[in-house]
């Protein structure tokens, strides 16, 4: 069987196309939506012991496989203990392998190590088979597990002497919110998210780095931990930190600043600052909220859009466009502004082929959202500010809801699946293929230059 494989023609043509590290991704991720739609699908996986209808068990699995939070049923009363794990398993099985395929697809893109060119259609940690890619591998394991455990114990000792849960239901509830906070999936155990903790920072903090961690990505975790001489950093980390913990600023700034008088109003300050900045640090992309995020304010819900379309670091388990290539598009533009003929950044030359890469990965994102939102306006009757918030948080993997995903038809759930499988996956396959798909020109036609602006 295997001779007769090997000798034909036809597979040998389609076995180099499954070796490309996009293709890989997108297979993998599909298989487990599948096997996790099938779990949810069984009458064990709910509280009343009933089926789950096929749209609601599929948009569940890839919510959770993209680890972005957004549901059509509570998950608290919906699901069983059965269900709850199963979620859970997607939750980590979706933050782990996007977090160690995107990593060892930045060490090969690079070059830093010497790695052919090449993916086999195997499983993750198979795809290589060099001595190095397995010690990356096993750093990613031992820092996410180390970390979940980490904030499950912070959590279930909270949980336990704090809101007097017992000890095993303490633990569980633990584990749980460490491993979604971790993955920025924002999945909780509580109807109502966060709100019921929203004062309390033993809570909400250890929450918050956990979505932190997560956020920034492998890459710059693994440098931070080695290097902490910041001249030492590379200038993937020395720009991915600042402009990073930048935007969570404006985010809590603005939380603050819109929402002081309305859902903050009734809050002590340091209770204000609590939430503000709990608030500034989920559209990194987390879908816990500790304020109705139904009520507050449209410049709030607009400023929470553009941070959620941003999204956190590059190789972690946030979505968005990455800020990376937000900071990259922001670098074009001040050369270009200046009259450069080149982009400079903290004293290297950006390549026109990272340039191009930032653009098209921001231009298809947009086309993405505005094309989400075109098509749930059109077949429902939400206001623009719900719907965009909705649409952007699906393709940022963020999970925050104004409330509208339940009641949507399934259409504009099919809509949203969609928004999310491209959200987590667009901009990894998309940046890897680009990046890998280098050719040569043989010719060049004659320069002309358009009117622009």
């Amino acid at each position: 069987m295997t001779s007769f494989l090997s000798a034909s023609p036809w597979w040998r043509r389609l076995m180099p196309s499954w070796r490309h590290p996009a293709r890989v991704v997108v297979f993998g991720f599909g298989m487990a939506t599948l096997a996790g739609t099938l779990l949810l699908a069984l009458p064990v996986a709910t509280e009343s012991g009933e089926a789950t209808g096929l749209v609601s068990a599929l948009f569940t699995a890839v919510s959770a496989i993209c680890v972005t939070g957004l549901v059509v049923v509570d998950t608290p009363t919906y699901w069983s203990t059965f269900g709850e794990l199963v979620v859970l398993g997607l939750i980590q099985v979706g933050g782990f392998g996007i977090m160690t395929l995107a990593s060892l697809l930045t060490l090969l893109v690079s070059r830093r190590i010497g790695l052919r060119m090449q993916l086999t259609a195997q499983a993750e940690t198979k795809t290589l088979g060099l001595g190095d890619v397995r010690t990356v591998i096993r750093g990613v394991i031992l820092v996410s597990l180390g970390i979940e455990a980490v904030i499950a114990t912070a959590l279930t000792i909270r949980f336990a002497t704090g809101y007097g849960e017992p000890f095993g239901r303490a633990i569980y509830l633990g584990v749980f919110h460490a491993v979604s906070a971790f993955n920025n999936a924002g999945f909780a155990l509580y109807t109502d998210s966060l709100i019921g903790f929203a004062t309390d920072p033993w809570i909400c903090v250890p929450i918050m780095f956990a979505v932190i961690a997560g956020g920034l990505g492998f890459p710059v975790l693994f440098e931070v931990l080695r290097r902490r001489r910041r001249r030492r950093w590379s200038l993937h980390t020395k720009i991915t930190v600042p402009v990073y913990f930048g935007l969570l600023f404006v985010g809590t700034v603005a939380v603050l600043l819109f929402e002081w008088g309305n859902t903050l109003g009734k809050l002590d300050v340091h209770h204000k600052l609590l939430v503000g900045f709990f608030h500034g640090v989920m559209p990194r992309t987390a879908g816990f909220n500790s304020l109705d995020v139904g009520q507050l304010q449209p410049s709030t819900l607009f400023i929470s859009d553009i941070l959620m379309f941003i999204g956190g670091g590059s190789a972690g388990t946030a979505g968005g466009i990455k800020v990376t290539t937000f900071a990259l598009l922001g670098y074009v533009i001040y050369a270009e502004i200046r009259g450069e003929p080149t982009v400079h950044v903290m004293g290297r030359r950006l390549t026109d082929q990272v340039q191009r890469q930032a653009l098209s990965i921001a231009l298809l994102g947009v086309g993405a959202v505005v094309a989400g939102t075109v098509v749930l306006l059109s077949i429902t009757s939400f206001a623009l500010d719900d719907v965009l918030f909705e649409v952007t948080s699906a393709f940022g993997t963020v999970g925050l809801s104004t409330g509208i995903t339940a009641q949507l038809p399934v259409t504009g759930q099919i809509v949203l699946m969609v928004l999310m499988f491209l959200g987590r996956l667009g901009p990894i396959t998309l940046a890897t293929a680009l990046a890998l798909r280098e050719r040569a020109r043989r010719y060049e036609y004659p320069e002309e230059r358009p009117i622009v602006g």
